[in-house]
């Protein structure tokens, strides 16, 4: 299997199979038709016009408070069917960064409404005198997404209300099991993107990426269920199972991929090198 191939699984899409949502005139998100047709039955907050839906929400004094009106939307929405379950974390609706929501939504709502969503990716590596070695993860075969893959180390998504650095330590402590002070040694090293529709809607994602050498002695436990085990791997034996098919989460591909080339696995003479570059970081629409 090739590196790309990983990076164009993440970036499959068809603009003609979406139409924009907006707040305030400021498109936030990308819905499928069938779906903008269902929202506009509440006509007191959804206007579907020239093929865009607008959601309209009064102004208030905090996000909070002006996305109430949303609330009784997504339930009934999810005993209709259409969404499956709410998780009961709140992601911002934003045309820009998660520092410019314009209202709130469910985390479960964010790809049937094409919103922009934000996630950290830690990975956890360890250098030996028979070179580096990466933790591995295995998710559990209860996750609703991705059971059994593969994953990195620590990975979430980034809900309203947490800084990344009180995001990043309370995923490390979830799922790793490691306390504050070491999870504050992380190195942020840049952010990747991808735009990828799925079943249940878009993705246009921002992964906010973070290395951190581990200690010789430590090991990951997760306090969560969401991992089966962590295994400390050599990069070598990561790069081969890359190669060989699609044993991880499908945007950790992306997270590894990045990691083995800033640490000069994928050297600048690897035939994929310079498509893999810009692929990491296609825009966002």
């Amino acid at each position: 299997m090739r590196l790309t191939d990983y990076i164009d699984a993440c970036n499959r899409w068809n603009p003609g199979n979406f139409l924009p949502l907006t707040i305030d005139g400021r498109r936030v998100g990308l819905v499928r038709p069938s779906f903008a047709g269902v929202l506009a039955g509440w006509e007191e907050l959804f206007r579907l016009q020239e093929d865009v839906l607008q959601l309209r929400l009064p102004p208030a004094p905090t996000l909070e408070q002006r996305s109430r009106p949303l609330r009784p939307v997504l339930q009934s929405l999810v005993e209709q069917g259409v969404l499956s379950h709410l998780h009961g974390e709140q992601y911002p609706v934003t045309p820009g960064g998660p520092g410019d929501g314009l209202a709130l939504i469910d985390r479960a709502a964010a790809a049937p409404f094409g919103i922009r969503a934000f996630g950290q990716h830690l990975n956890g590596y360890v250098r030996t005198d028979d070179g580096l070695m990466l933790w591995v993860a295995k998710r559990s075969a209860d996750r609703i997404h991705f059971p059994g893959k593969l994953d990195n180390m620590v990975a979430g998504g980034l809900p309203w209300g947490l800084t990344l650095e009180q995001n990043l330590a309370k995923e490390c402590r979830e799922e790793a099991g490691m306390e504050a002070e070491l999870a504050a040694r992380a190195q942020p090293v840049g952010a990747l993107t991808y735009v990828a529709e799925t079943d249940r809607g878009l993705k246009p994602d921002t992964l906010y990426c973070y290395d951190l050498e581990l200690p010789a002695d430590f090991r990951p436990r997760c306090t969560d269920g969401e991992v089966e085990w962590f295994e400390l791997w050599p990069v070598e034996r990561v790069l081969q199972t890359l190669l060989a098919g699609e044993a991880f989460k499908l945007n950790c591909n992306l997270v590894i991929i990045d990691f083995l080339i800033r640490h000069g696995v994928i050297r600048p003479d690897h035939e994929e090198y310079l498509d893999l570059i810009p692929g990491l970081h296609p825009p966002l629409p």
